[in-house]
Formats: structure tokens, C-alpha cells, sequence
């Protein structure tokens, strides 16, 4: 082609007010004219003196960016359309003093119970130059197909119970939100849920206890107690039906 990007613009997100440029860089035959463009809601327009390769710009709405490169030929290559993604409410002290685009969690998940079969819907955001991507995780396990600020289940199954949580990267870092515990069941009555919970307490039979009794300290003298403390325990939990593992240092 005559006219080959060699740098594309990238997107963003950041507090409202924050001042930064989008860079884009081509090369051609020619000399090169470059011109921006921005569009928000379906609405696209040309910014009026926005001819250089750089486009300085001080957020205060989320837009759409392209840059439209033109050789004396007539011939002309659009970059990449890069979103700035400007957060309205940010928290006093963000983004820190000396930030340098690492990803700033703007908000965290929140804990949820919802009924089987119902939507799941949790949802974070993350300030950074260039924007984070997102990687959600369940129990410590990677969520394959959720990499997105929401995490969308269109039908929850008990299966989706769990501890959750999100990472935000980019090039400068990670910041992990919140980790939220999420209950996927049937919703019961106060009354039937009393119910349940005393028969599930008549039928727990099984009763083990695990007694540990630590003596020897690095930076500490040997104690006596723990070992005449596990002793009597063991006794006395297993006259109460227990059965005991008793462990010592």
C-alpha cells in the first residue's frame, strides 16, 4: 500500500479532566496529511484543526477516535477506531499522585444471591492508559470467555456459586478487584429456611475434631500448656461423641 501505519492510537480510560494526546504514525511515498475524527452516539465529525499526528485532548465525555492519513496522491488509510473512556466519579486520590497509566479498580463487584435459572450480572471498572483488559476468575479458576468489565450469565446454575473476582492490565500492571461470594439457590421462605437448617442439623452426624497444639517458637520459650490442653480435649470431646485428630507442633 502507499500509506502504512506504523503506529496505532490506542484507547484509554481515565478521569474526567485528565489531559493526554493520541498518537498515530504512518509512513507513505509522500509527505502525509493526517486529520482526526471522533464520534459519539452514531454521530461522526471532523475536529476542526486537528491536522497533526498527535491529537492533545482533555477528557470530558467518552468518545470514538480515528485518524484519517492522506499522501499527495490522493490515496488515504483510516487507523484504528480507539475508545476514551472518561469516568465522570472518581473517588478523591484517584488516580495517585505521579500516575503513570497503571490499572486504578473505579469499582468493585459487588456479593449477590440469585435464584437458579436467573440472570447473573456482576460488573468492575478500572482506570488505565492504555485501557485495561479484563480476566474474571471463579475460586482461583480462569473464566475462559469472560473477559469483559461485566460478567454475564444469562441462566445461573448452582455450578456458578463461588468466590469471584476480576483482573485489570495493561503494559504498566495489574490490580485485582475485590473478591465477592456469589450464591446460585433456590430462594426460601424465613420460615422454610428454619426448617431446612434444623433438619440438616438433625441429620450432620458426623462429628470430627481437629486439635492442634503448637509448643516449640523460633523466638519464643517451650510451652507446657499446649500438650496437657490437647490431652484433656481429646478427652473430653471424645466423651461428647467426637472423633478427634490430635496434632502436636
Amino acid at each position: 500500500t502507499a500509506i502504512a501505519i506504523t503506529e496505532q492510537p490506542v484507547s484509554v480510560s481515565v478521569p474526567v479532566g485528565y489531559s493526554f494526546s493520541l498518537r498515530c504514525r504512518a509512513e507513505g511515498r509522500t509527505s502525509l496529511q493526517y486529520q482526526w475524527f471522533c464520534q459519539r452516539q452514531s454521530v461522526c465529525r471532523q475536529i476542526p484543526g486537528a491536522t497533526n499526528p498527535d491529537l492533545p485532548i482533555t477528557a470530558q465525555q467518552t468518545q470514538l477516535y480515528t485518524c484519517r492519513i492522506n499522501d499527495l496522491y490522493r490515496n488515504a488509510v483510516f487507523s484504528d477506531w480507539v475508545k476514551v473512556e472518561v469516568h465522570q466519579c472518581v473517588a478523591r486520590g484517584l488516580p495517585p499522585q505521579l500516575w503513570r497509566g497503571e490499572p486504578v479498580i473505579v469499582l468493585n463487584p459487588t456479593e449477590q444471591q440469585v435464584e437458579v435459572g436467573k440472570p447473573l450480572q456482576l460488573q468492575c471498572a478500572a482506570m488505565g492508559v492504555p485501557a485495561p483488559s479484563y480476566q474474571w476468575y471463579r475460586n482461583g479458576n480462569l473464566l475462559e470467555h469472560q473477559k469483559k468489565k461485566k460478567l454475564w450469565i444469562t441462566h445461573a446454575k448452582v455450578s456458578d456459586s463461588g468466590t469471584y473476582l476480576c483482573c485489570a492490565s495493561n503494559s504498566h500492571g495489574e490490580h485485582w478487584t475485590n473478591a465477592v461470594d456469589i450464591h446460585i439457590g433456590e430462594t426460601l421462605p424465613p420460615a422454610e429456611h428454619l426448617q431446612l437448617s434444623h433438619l440438616v442439623f438433625l441429620l450432620a452426624t458426623g462429628k470430627i475434631a481437629l486439635l492442634v497444639g503448637n509448643n516449640r517458637y523460633q523466638h519464643h520459650p517451650n510451652l507446657m500448656a499446649p500438650v496437657t490442653d490437647v490431652f484433656e480435649l481429646r478427652l473430653l470431646l471424645e466423651q461428647l461423641g467426637f472423633q478427634v485428630v490430635s496434632l502436636l507442633d
